[in-house]
């Protein structure tokens, strides 16, 4: 059986499950063999001289990394992939192979901040304008637009505010003056958003969260389109990029039950906040997956699931003290600034001070939580107990 055959079309948990597997070339084994490597001979020298060879040196490729980048490249609709150390790395050599000295970046307000860190501190020593937009404009992200604008980095839904945004009417803006399109498409993986068909021309994954989704490996992916394979795929070979295998591997392991994962954290968050909505020292739930968020409507159109990376404000008057007393009292949730891995997790965030462009009105407590694949009874439990405890 050809793993990869187009005679018919697959649906996503069977791409999952079959994609860069190639049995037959490996003596029949399921899994890809976990290969390390550095020099890789030749047989003569006509063949090295010609590089008519498949592999050529182990910084280029092995079959481990290319099962890896085979699967992401069928699952994201895209016309190649490469891998990078940690999600940050990926987003940083997305970037850089987009842009140069005299362009000029528009970055969502409401970006990872390490995404914005990378850009207010490395960026401009290259020469590269960056500027922050409110993820609200959709089409009206062309008013920003210069003459030397070559990319717009999206991110949905934002980083601890959960905004959404129209990425296809952004996307199809910055088309029409030839800018590059980059979206970091972490909280909903693959499984449950394809950027590319939204317009996007790389869509990026902080593969350490669902993708590998045990917390034991840093890895990060990008996806290009036609119109930015080429571009990724010269600058990522010119700067060494390389994954080792074993981290690879266990990408790989990860991938195959995605679905099933996803599907769990997705149902235990729903349990969740059905319940914590209800609390009287909660206000606001930030999860655009609910009828009740602000940004449903796009996620509805966009999205075909959601996971379990959520937020909550607290009741307007609860102090930083009390916040960080139901944090310190909870149980099942760790306090880890990670989120993709089957354990629960909490941090503190204070959102006023966070954005350039729209600061949040209110500077209220705020809590991001990860739901995990525990029983979610416990985890509410977990949340009540801590609840009673900070807010007497």
């Amino acid at each position: 059986m050809n793993n990869n055959s187009s005679d018919v079309q697959k649906k996503i948990d069977t791409v999952i499950t079959h994609t860069g597997r190639h049995p037959k070339s490996f003596h029949g084994f399921v899994n890809p063999p976990v290969v390390h490597a550095s020099t890789v001979l030749y047989p003569d020298v006509e063949t090295m001289v010609t590089g008519k060879q498949t592999y050529s040196y182990g910084r280029r490729g092995n079959p481990t990394t290319d099962s890896l980048e085979e699967a992401l490249t069928e699952m994201e609709g895209a016309a190649g992939s490469k891998l990078a150390n940690s999600g940050l790395n990926a987003i940083a050599l997305a970037i850089l192979s987009c842009v140069k000295s005299g362009d000029h970046i528009l970055i969502a307000d409401t970006a990872y901040g390490p995404t914005r860190h990378f850009a207010d501190t490395v960026l401009p020593g290259y020469g590269v304008a960056v500027e922050y937009y409110d993820p609200g404009l959709g089409d009206g992200i062309r008013s920003l637009f210069r003459p030397e604008t070559t990319a717009v980095f999206t991110e949905a839904p934002g980083s601890l505010t959960f905004e959404m945004q129209d990425v296809p009417a952004i996307a199809a803006a910055a088309h029409d003056i030839g800018a590059t399109t980059l979206m970091d498409n972490t909280w909903a993986s693959p499984l449950f958003c394809q950027p590319l068909s939204l317009g996007i021309d790389l869509s990026i994954q902080a593969g350490t969260k669902y993708i590998v989704g045990h917390s034991d490996v840093m890895l990060g992916t990008i996806a290009a389109s036609e119109r930015a394979w080429e571009k990724l795929d010269t600058f990522c070979g010119a700067m060494g990029s390389h994954v080792a295998p074993d981290d690879v591997y266990l990408g790989l392991r990860g991938l195959r039950t995605l679905s099933v994962r996803l599907e769990r954290h997705q149902r235990n968050t729903f349990t969740v906040l059905d319940w914590l909505k209800d609390q009287p020292g909660i206000g606001k739930i930030r999860y655009p997956a609910l009828e009740s968020d602000p940004g449903h409507q796009i996620w509805k159109r966009d999205f075909t699931g959601s996971s379990g990376l959520c937020a909550f404000d607290f009741r307007k008057g609860t102090t930083r003290d009390e916040a960080y007393s139901f944090l310190n009292a909870l149980k099942f949730f760790g306090l880890g600034f990670s989120w993709g891995g089957f354990e629960s997790l909490a941090i503190p965030v204070r959102l006023n001070g966070m954005r350039t462009v729209n600061q949040p009105e209110d500077d209220l407590q705020s809590v991001r939580l990860h739901i995990g694949l525990e029983d979610p009874e416990d985890l509410i439990k977990d949340l009540d107990q801590a609840l009673k405890q900070a807010l007497k």
